[in-house]
């Protein structure tokens, strides 16, 4: 008799998802579940169902949800509702047909009954509740819940935030990595608290999945103008920084790469009014940790370069080149380029700062010895000639690269000497050259031959100019009224053009004598280089360079 009734009860099989089978009454889900019903005539007409029992896939929640489910039918149609449940429950009832079509007594209306209190949840629940979602997305969003909830929570975000949510403007605050969204405020915020009290729910949205994210977003820009677009853009960085950190730093899934696109077309909307050139950098390292469209980052890096000028080295020094570099030197090379194209007509000035720049970083990537001399020759000439008032620099880093590779050819090294320009090499460096066993020889001997072109001695030249105010003066003496012109660029003698006196030419003459000794000592000098560099290269037979 027992095992009788026990067989009433449990006639039923019902597979979940693959994963567990459910022996139970076809009688008491049959009262409460539509769909069950249905399934269960469909699968009668073609078998046995004691002896098969049905399969059910794609079930909200999987067996959870069916256990629920079960519960609910078992305890004639009554169930606790949670906060915590709620979502799952719904979701089942739509998913079995659990309606008032089926029974007066269902779990569908007591869910609903439910959710109309939403607008009235504590923030912790309705994220809660939308967190609860993610497992069956796909139900919950259908069946509009996801909607439902998203609502309440712009709701939320719109009532506590100290700048209204909905007409956020993009110059409410700057954009350097140390003001972008990191902090959390109150969820009740004081209009005189700090400018990132709006930012007190990036946070906590951070837990949520991609999918919800990106109903979030489109939800925000529905019922918001674009005005709306900087704070979601701020919010959009913060979120994918967090899934960065949460994934050890490693590129994170193309699940991603939505909001990141998202992310990058916000930034290039707005631009040089709402981000700083460090701004750009930072959003820079963080979305390319995601599969980004060729596209966008193009966007971005245009952005970028057209503001190189504002860069530090510190922000150009991107990691992850390929390859085993320490650094993305490609990305230095087509930002670089980015610069000049885009600002053909640019000031000297800016020009000639992203030159010092570029020679910084030329010095902070020679150490590293897995960079192909192909990419540092392509920093190095990535720039015009007048970017640079001196290629000193230029050559420290490549004594720096030279030291750095000992095992290159002497083509590769004299490749990379031809980055420099040598009349714009001091004096001082071009000797250190000819002194460096790294350099080929007949390298040495041509940048000593440039210095040598360009090396011009002090010459003066007695100018009578009686047209000058001076020699119009009274009390001017006729045989005094001469001119002393020295060599350009020596600012110690004559800066006004005015006549010098019988002691003052004096003094002049003795300073210049000096310099000519001094003169003749480096040009000494540079003949012994010269001498030397000779022997080490036999295959130039012809005698030295006469420089003095």
């Amino acid at each position: 008799m027992q095992s009788g009734t026990m067989s009433e009860l449990c006639d039923l099989q019902v597979r979940i998802n693959g994963q567990q089978t459910f022996l139970l009454s076809e009688g008491i889900l049959s009262k409460y579940s539509g769909k069950l019903r249905k399934i269960i005539k469909q699968e009668k007409r073609r078998t046995q169902i004691r002896n098969s029992g049905i399969e059910i896939d794609d079930f909200p929640g999987g067996p959870d949800g069916f256990e629920l489910v079960s519960r609910f039918c078992y305890n004639n149609g009554s169930i606790p509702i949670t906060v915590s449940n709620v979502s799952l429950l719904h979701c089942c009832a739509v998913f079995l047909g659990m309606s008032e079509k089926a029974s007066r007594v269902n779990l569908l209306h007591q869910t609903e009954v439910f959710l109309e209190g939403i607008f009235y949840w504590s923030w912790n629940e309705i994220l809660t509740c939308l967190k609860n979602c993610e497992p069956f997305f796909s139900c919950a969003e259908s069946c509009g819940l996801v909607e439902k909830l998203l609502s309440s929570l712009l709701a939320k975000i719109a009532q506590n935030s100290d700048v209204n949510f909905r007409s956020v403007s993009s110059s409410s605050s700057s954009s350097s990595p140390d003001t972008m969204p990191g902090l959390r405020s109150p969820p009740v915020c004081n209009r005189s608290s700090s400018r990132k009290a709006w930012a007190w729910w990036f946070q906590d949205l951070a837990i949520l999945s991609p999918k919800i994210i990106e109903q979030f977003i489109r939800a925000s820009w529905a019922c918001g103008s674009d005005n709306n677009n900087l704070v979601l853009t701020r919010f959009l960085i913060h979120y994918l920084k967090t899934a960065l950190h949460s994934n050890g730093g490693k590129s994170v899934l193309k699940e991603y790469s939505g909001l990141a696109g998202t992310a990058v077309n916000g930034v290039v909307s707005m631009g040089k009014t709402a981000f700083s050139c460090r701004g750009l950098f930072w959003v820079l390292r963080i979305v390319s940790g995601f599969s980004l469209s060729r596209e966008r980052r193009t966007a971005l890096e245009r952005l970028i370069g057209g503001m190189l000028d504002q860069a530090t080295l510190d922000d150009l020094l991107v990691s992850g080149g390929g390859n085993g570099e320490v650094y993305d030197v490609n990305l230095v090379v087509r930002l670089i380029r980015l610069f000049v194209h885009y600002n053909d007509k640019m000031s000297l000035h800016k020009m000639k700062k992203v030159g010092e720049l570029i020679d910084m970083y030329l010095v902070e990537i020679g150490p590293d010895p897995n960079l192909k001399i192909s990419k540092f020759v392509g920093v190095a000439q990535s720039l015009p000639d007048f970017a640079r008032d001196s290629f000193d620099q230029v050559y420290r880093a490549i004594d720096i690269y030279l030291q750095s590779h000992p095992a290159l050819s002497l083509e590769e090294r004299s490749r990379l000497c031809r980055c420099l320009n040598y009349e714009k090499l001091s004096l001082e460096t071009c000797k250190d050259l000819a002194d460096n066993p790294r350099i080929p020889p007949r390298i040495a001997v041509q940048a000593l031959g440039y210095q040598h072109a360009t090396t011009q001695t002090m010459e003066f030249v007695n100018d009578v100019d009686r047209s000058s105010p001076s020699s119009r003066s009274k009390g001017s003496n006729n045989s005094n009224d001469y001119q002393l012109v020295l060599y350009k660029g020596n600012d110690n003698y004559s800066k006004s053009g005015t006549l010098c006196s019988p002691e003052e030419m004096k003094v002049n003459l003795e300073r210049m004598q000096w310099r000519v000794v001094e003169l003749e000592k480096v040009c000494r000098e540079m003949q012994g280089h010269v001498a030397r560099m000779v022997k080490l290269a036999p295959q130039h037979n012809r005698p030295p360079p006469k420089l003095c």
